[in-house]
């Protein structure tokens, strides 16, 4: 039977080559476990941290990841109202409404930064969580391996639609065959298990990178793009500008399923620029929450952002 330590190794050497191959001119930085692990490992020590104002949960995360990787980072305030006046750019470019816009921003202005100090190509940590059980759902998923395998098959990032935007390469090493080959082969009890009482994701890449990396980085918490970068707020703000009452009357007059408030406002913006949704192709089966098209083999909506099961 393989052991923890051998697994451990292994994926240490599997890493440290793979990610030293990729040559980007800077990361795109939150000081989260996946980008540090990118940074640590590769030859970059550049890199763009985005926060709406001038902090966030990230930013003390990726100042002392920095300091510890030896990384020249740049952080780029985003006021308010640059965030919202720029969300019709984001939705003409991804041609969706989906509720993860404020995700979808904050790669957005890291890459604006980017391309303003010349970067031609960044690096992210796309594909980490979703193949080393980040996720805390994943934790009652029963077959964790299989549901991983049949994710690494369909996963897509939004971060290469925007990078081609702005006309950087967005490189995504954990995407490399060598890293998804591996990684399919490891078992879900070494993605999560415990590790001092309390139960962790990714706990292989947290044991791997022991030593590289300051404990505080390596075991910390999840944090999703747009809660780190605090463009999560932009949806209270967009929810205060309308009442109940007037959120119930459009939810009506739409022939969409809203999440919530900043899901229609959302919408209204998409509708403004491209009119209906598309219907499904031949080859397509029918939305649930929009209408539109989605693969077969997908329960993800990339135009409305429905997943199958939301609404049940």
């Amino acid at each position: 039977m393989t052991s923890d330590r051998v697994m451990i190794s292994a994926l240490r050497q599997k890493l440290e080559r793979v990610f030293s191959s990729y040559h980007p001119d800077g990361v795109l930085f939150s000081g989260g476990l996946d980008s540090s692990i990118a940074t640590a490992l590769s030859p970059c020590r550049r890199g763009t941290l985005v926060t709406l104002g001038p902090d966030g949960p990230d930013l003390k995360y990726a100042r002392q990841a920095a300091r510890a990787i030896g990384m020249d980072l740049t952080h780029r305030a985003v006021c308010v109202g640059e965030a919202i006046d720029t969300i019709p750019e984001v939705i003409t470019i991804l041609r969706s409404f989906d509720p993860a816009i404020p995700n979808d921003l904050a790669v957005y202005f890291a890459l604006k930064e980017s391309k303003s100090l010349g970067f031609k190509s960044v690096m992210t940590g796309d594909a980490s969580d979703e193949l080393f059980g980040g996720y805390s759902y994943m934790e009652e998923i029963e077959d964790l391996d299989g549901y991983i395998r049949d994710l690494s098959g369909i996963m897509s990032f939004n971060s290469a639609l925007l990078g081609k935007h702005f006309g950087i390469e967005v490189m995504q090493p954990f995407l490399d065959k060598e890293i998804l080959d591996f990684a399919l082969q490891i078992q879900g009890k070494w993605k999560i298990k415990k590790e001092k009482g309390k139960l962790h994701g990714k706990w292989i890449l947290r044991r791997a990178l022991e030593g590289i990396l300051p404990r505080d980085i390596l075991w910390q918490g999840k944090r999703p793009l747009e809660v780190g970068s605090g463009m999560t707020r932009l949806n209270s703000i967009i929810a205060s500008t309308m009442t109940d009452e007037k959120f119930e009357e459009k939810r009506r007059s739409y022939p969409v399923r809203f999440f919530n408030k900043a899901h229609l406002f959302y919408y209204e913006i998409y509708k403004q620029i491209f009119g209906n949704v598309p219907p499904p192709k031949t080859d397509e089966k029918t939305c649930g929450g929009c209408g539109a098209g989605i693969k077969v083999n997908r329960s993800h909506c990339r135009v409305c952002g429905w997943i199958e099961g939301d609404w049940l």
